[in-house]
């Protein structure tokens, strides 16, 4: 059978498309294959650094990472396959007949005691395959599960990093705000704990005027309190309620305390205070 030029120069052209086709379809897949690994080098080095970012926030809030735990039972129990039988040992009676001894793997079925395989103990029988049950009942072993595609497992990981920093985003939001009147402002914040204490400091008046007409404290005494002890204690009290409860979990230095006007409503309230109970006496009177 003689074949033609013009057959030959076909089947070249036909060889030539069929190699540049192979040549494109690889320079594709490595291309695929480098932008997979680009796409996995930027999410490990994005989920390193949300690592890094956890941990300082559980660091700030107090929250050191667990220890830890011992191993479970389960994985403390090493699997020891029972040892071979050695070859001066092995039973001079026929497998399937004696006087009922292990037939060991070519027993005959159906009989107690006997089996294809040594019986498990219970740390060795976690360690089975998993089997999965076919509709007539009989155990056969489970599916192979089927190829994923490595771009849309990439895709779901790149969204669930996106919504790891929008949850991030807001605990840093969070983080940011102080215990205590979280929705105020530092000004307002501080001005509501001295007045506060101002207010208990001012009751404690009331308690020593009391105690002082009916002869328990002494004028001097009673005047010290007044204009300098509770004042100050008030001061001090607001002051510790800022440091302790005011200051937000993540803040870059120290927030301000306002001292300047705390004092002067703590060393201004406390007399009003007194001043008031006083007019008010003498108004009933």
């Amino acid at each position: 059978m003689t074949v033609s030029f013009e057959e030959y120069a076909a089947l070249a052209r036909q060889l030539s498309e069929q190699r540049r086709a192979g040549e494109q379809h690889a320079a594709t897949a490595a291309a695929r294959r480098r932008d997979l690994h680009a796409a996995v080098d930027y999410l490990q080095q994005r989920l390193t650094a949300q690592g890094h970012r956890l941990d300082q926030l559980g660091r700030a809030i107090g929250i050191d990472q667990p220890p830890p735990g011992p191993p479970s039972s389960a994985g403390s129990a090493p699997f020891t396959p029972s040892p071979p039988s050695s070859a001066g040992s092995a039973p001079s009676t026929p497998p399937g007949t004696g006087d009922g001894g292990d037939a060991g793997a070519a027993g005959a079925p159906g009989r107690a005691g006997a089996g294809a395989y040594p019986e498990l103990l219970a740390g060795e029988a976690r360690l089975a395959l998993p089997t999965a049950v076919s509709p007539a009942g009989a155990g056969v072993p489970a599916q192979r599960a089927a190829a994923v595609d490595p771009t849309v497992e990439l895709e779901l990981a790149r969204r669930m990093a996106d919504e790891a920093d929008r949850h991030g985003q807001q605990a840093e939001l969070l983080a940011q705000r102080p215990a205590l009147l979280p929705t105020w402002s530092p000004l307002a914040r501080a001005v509501a704990v001295y007045a506060g204490c101002a207010a208990a400091a001012g009751v404690l008046v009331l308690a020593l005027v009391l105690a002082s007409g009916v002869g328990l404290v002494d004028g001097f005494t009673l005047g010290a309190w007044i204009c300098a002890g509770l004042p100050a204690v008030a001061f001090f009290g607001g002051y510790l309620v800022l440091g302790r409860w005011g200051r937000p979990a993540m803040v870059a230095g120290t927030p301000p305390r306002y001292l300047p006007l705390g004092f002067l409503i703590c060393f201004l309230v406390v007399p009003m205070a007194y001043c008031a109970y006083l007019l008010l006496v003498r108004g009933l009177r």
